[in-house]
């Protein structure tokens, strides 16, 4: 996957891993089974990485426990990266495996304020596509690109993404190393800033999305 993790990484990872499970036995923080987290969490997570610039910040959006946050952090100390979830218990358990350029902020994310700030915003399985989008294009810097992460089986051009300031530049997929599962990784980038009526309430967002 081109990265070449120190000792100190992977040590790191495992006390993660062993973290994450024992929390879990009370907090339910994860229905992966913890032999099958190596493939489905750790490395799912930084199956993208060498899409993200050297030095770059990082949002990402529902962020749950930790993922892809902890990991894209842990395995690229160059980037800074931002966690973000509305879900105090998941963030509970996160912020008790601080990284220096790990950040985590606890709020919706079509409240976040923060508005053309990172160059890349992704996340993992938040919500339709078309509501992904909307809440993650606002954070995203100019020149920046959002990049969710989603199934191949998805069409990715079904959203208004002018409004958004957004345009599809290619969808990149990824198979998961040792299962049958693929990747999807459409690259939207932010070419212009986007309208500041964007992004709506939650409940304007799931009542009428952007869609084509």
């Amino acid at each position: 996957m081109g990265l070449e993790l120190t000792g100190e990484q992977l040590e790191a990872f495992a006390a993660f891993h062993e973290a994450i499970y024992a929390a879990n036995a009370v907090m339910n923080l994860t229905r992966v089974p913890p032999e099958e987290a190596w493939l489905r969490h750790y490395l799912d997570s930084i199956l993208f990485q060498d899409l993200i610039p050297v030095r770059a910040k990082v949002l990402d959006l529902g962020t749950g426990p930790g993922f892809p946050s902890w990991p894209l952090a842990c395995a690229r100390p160059d980037l800074k990266v931002t966690a973000l979830d509305s879900s105090g218990k998941m963030l509970g358990f996160l912020r008790t495996q601080p990284l220096s350029n790990l950040e985590v902020v606890q709020g919706r994310a079509e409240e976040f304020g923060h508005r053309e700030k990172f160059e890349i915003v992704t996340g993992r399985a938040v919500a339709p596509l078309a509501a992904q989008l909307e809440v993650s294009a606002a954070p995203c810097a100019v020149g920046g690109f959002v990049i969710p992460m989603r199934t191949p089986n998805e069409p990715f051009d079904t959203v208004r993404l002018e409004p958004l300031g957004l345009v599809l530049r290619d969808v990149v997929t990824r198979p998961l190393a040792g299962t049958d599962v693929v990747r999807a990784f459409p690259r939207y980038e932010k070419l212009a800033k986007t309208d500041r009526k964007y992004p709506r309430r939650w409940a304007e967002i799931k009542e009428k999305g952007l869609g084509l």
